[in-house]
């Protein structure tokens, strides 16, 4: 096993991440907790270096090579677009979270320290080419996540959260983790080119379907697919606002990241066995998640059975992605995601630092006339989680819908035409909170960072939804030839 000076180059934004997370719970012993801001800026500058660095290594000729690291990681345009999306969501987060964790009586440092690690798992997760590095990997992220959802101690409701999604997220690892040693131990390889290779000589056995069955049970849980679900609605609602944000975005697209990379790079042969189960688990998450959505009063719940419908809709591109439009349509789908997702969870939050509670739809009543710029920006998220044009979410889904019908699931893409159609009725409930109800309150101003984030989403929102070609001209590029 030969490691290069090379392969290190190629993974420095990951190791500078690791050494920013290190230096921040450092630097957290010597901060007071009046000057804690300071903590997030610099976290948020360790986030905008990553960013260079994977500038500087996406140009590199080095990472033409291939695999690095003895095969365990690849960097192509395909893991590069994705450290993009994740690195962006944890900027995101950063913003939102600089006044929010502020006012809060915990320490900031170790929570930003938290975010840099998790988002170190993420990179690593989506350049792994390997099943053990990709779980271990995974286990970084998670770990992480579980110490974020709980991280207002004092209150019952975020222990109850990251209680509920440690003890469920160890399931589903060991589940991912025994689907591993099955596809191991039939074939003693780990890399997936290797195991792809494998594959294609040998006959079908039921112990490998087995195996990549649990493979894709645990993944299924990471993404929050019916029946693998019932965790998100608790931990999003005990969460505190800017990690629900998180995990609504970041841990999502890396995971659809790595179930693409290994069920299309190590077990194509299989997908007769596996794009049935796809297909159906898409279905039900679609009903389910928005039927779901109909029937509650929270708002976070509400976006949390939201987030459940919106997996379904991105295993439409799992399952169409070895067509041009499944290619893009997840790319395009994640990232508007990302903006959209995250600008509405953002909005929550800033009511929550007004000192609203910001828990019901009715906390949204009358929000334009305390605040008629905040009331546009959710509007505008929440058309494009409806799929309404000219919006990211629009041309997200057109790409997705148009990939199920060229994959053979017509059925399917008419399912989530309808199942969007349902989403209109909870989202426009808290559209007519915000222009047609009464509500008291002062007018209300936010902070420069969490504006920051607001203006970033909501220009993504637009960005793709007005200019998708110049958006899908770089996508081209980022889908790797085995795709």
């Amino acid at each position: 096993m030969t490691f290069h000076g090379s392969d290190w180059f190629l993974l420095s934004p990951e190791l500078f991440l690791t050494s920013a997370g290190l230096l921040l719970l450092a630097l957290a012993v010597f901060v007071r907790k009046e000057h804690e801001e300071f903590l997030g800026y610099l976290s948020l500058l360790a986030v905008a270096v990553t960013v260079a660095l994977l500038a500087i290594v996406a140009a590199a000729p080095a990472r033409q090579a291939g695999p690095i690291l003895a095969g365990m990681f690849v960097v192509d345009n395909f893991a590069i677009f994705f450290k993009v999306v994740i690195l962006l969501s944890i900027g995101l987060t950063i913003l939102a979270s600089i006044g929010f964790v502020g006012a809060a009586p915990y320490p900031a440092g170790e929570y930003f320290a938290l975010l840099l690690f998790a988002g170190v798992g993420m990179l690593f997760m989506v350049s792994g080419s390997n099943l053990i590095a990709i779980y271990v990997s995974l286990e970084l992220m998670a770990l992480s996540s579980y110490i974020l959802a709980g991280y207002f101690k004092g209150q019952i409701k975020s222990t109850e959260a990251a209680l509920k999604y440690f003890v469920l997220g160890a399931f589903s690892s060991a589940v991912l983790l025994y689907g591993l040693s099955l596809v191991y131990g039939v074939g003693g390889k780990m890399g997936l080119t290797d195991l792809a290779a494998m594959y294609a000589g040998t006959e079908r056995t039921n112990l490998v379907v087995l195996g990549i069955l649990f493979v894709l049970a645990g993944l299924l849980f990471k993404i929050a697919a019916v029946p693998f679900h019932v965790w998100v609605p608790d931990v999003y609602e005990g969460s505190p606002t800017p990690v629900t944000a998180f995990f609504s975005v970041g841990p999502k697209v890396a995971a659809y990241a790595i179930l693409a990379r290994i069920f299309y790079v190590g077990f194509p042969k299989f997908h007769a066995d596996w794009g049935l189960i796809v297909a159906c688990v898409a279905a039900a998450t679609m009903i389910w998640g928005n039927l779901a959505a109909l029937l509650q009063s929270n708002v976070k719940r509400m976006l949390a059975y939201s987030s459940i419908a919106h997996a379904g809709y991105a295993l439409l591109g799992v399952l169409g992605f070895r067509t041009p439009f499944g290619m893009w349509g997840i790319l395009v789908y994640l990232l508007a995601y990302t903006f959209m997702n995250f600008g509405a969870f953002a909005v929550v939050i800033f009511l929550e630092t007004r000192g609203y509670a910001a828990e019901t739809i009715s906390d949204f009543n009358g929000l334009a006339k305390r605040s008629m710029p905040a009331a546009i920006v959710m509007l505008l998220f929440l058309l494009s989680l409806a799929g309404i044009p000219p919006t990211a979410g629009f041309i997200g889904k057109y790409y997705l819908f148009t990939a199920a019908m060229k994959a053979g699931y017509a059925w399917l893409a008419v399912l989530a035409v309808l199942a969007s159609a349902v989403s209109l009725f909870y989202y426009f409930r808290i559209a007519g909170a915000m222009f047609f109800s009464e509500g008291e309150g002062a007018r209300l101003q936010s902070s420069f960072s969490l504006t920051a984030a607001v203006a970033i989403c909501a220009a993504g929102t637009l960005a793709i939804g007005i200019a998708p070609e110049r958006l899908l001209a770089v996508l081209r590029h980022c889908v790797p030839g085995g795709y």
